[in-house]
């Protein structure tokens, strides 16, 4: 049954405290929507959130037993010096607020260069769409060493890590919880939702994909980044020799 609009309204400012530096879980969340005025218990929060595939980024007590049809993998990161590109590819789900809906977005982003290699839209929150944009990511010929996703179901599921591993990439998860590692693509979420998905409000899915496929060759192409030398991602991920100097190698602990 679809949501009523007053849900929706409530998921789309769930969606916007989630993008705030202070993430607070459902108690919090719930506390916070009651101050401004919303009608809502902890248990509709929590409900809203599950639908949304929104989960607070604050390290949780335990990630290391996984559910029936799901593998758990070693965590590969610690004390990598990121120092190039396709060394690690990492990807992540955000929630889409359309103007009578909802969708999901996945992507694949490259770590050290922040380049986006392939991104889906999809109206379920399953594993398909996250196979579709890895197996784009990898059309280009290139692929990385490692990958790092989100903890998210949809990256655990035996399909997805499949597709991974059967091209010889090596998959790292972690136990504890470590929401940091994907912190880049959560800054590629602010923006492209505070520049392109709150202001248009789409319509529907075929008018979204085309607004987003715009935004993201301009973020990929158009974009100057400080911490690359003010140069693009899309510089730095296919010729980044050219531009003198490198970012800052990233050592994870």
């Amino acid at each position: 049954m679809p949501e009523s609009a007053e849900n929706l309204a409530l998921m789309r400012r769930l969606d916007e405290l989630h993008l705030e530096p202070l993430v607070y879980g459902s108690r919090r969340l719930t506390a916070v929507l009651q101050r401004e005025g919303w009608e809502v218990n902890r248990k509709r929060v929590a409900r809203l959130l599950q639908l949304m595939g929104v989960e607070a980024v604050y390290p949780r007590r335990s990630l290391s037993s996984p559910g029936e049809g799901h593998r758990i993998y070693p965590y590969l990161l610690e004390g990598l010096e990121i120092s190039g590109p396709d060394q690690v590819w990492c990807s992540d789900i955000t929630y889409v607020p359309m103007a009578d809906g909802f969708m999901y977005l996945v992507a694949v982003m490259d770590w050290w260069s922040r380049y986006v290699l392939a991104w889906e839209l999809s109206n379920s929150l399953d594993s398909e769409f996250c196979i579709r944009a890895w197996t784009a990511a990898l059309a280009g010929g290139r692929q990385p060493l490692i990958h790092n996703p989100d903890q998210g179901c949809q990256f655990t599921r035996e399909a997805f890590l499949d597709a991974v591993e059967s091209v010889g990439v090596d998959v790292s998860m972690d136990g504890r919880g470590r929401w940091s590692d994907n912190r880049f693509i959560e800054r590629l979420w602010r923006s492209v939702k505070q520049e392109d998905i709150y202001p248009q409000d789409y319509a529907d899915g075929l008018t979204a994909q085309r607004g987003l496929a715009g935004w993201f060759t301009e973020y990929d192409t158009q974009r100057p980044h400080q911490a690359l030398g003010d140069a693009t991602p899309g510089d730095w991920y296919h010729n980044p020799e050219s531009y003198g100097a490198k970012p800052a190698a990233w050592r994870w602990k």
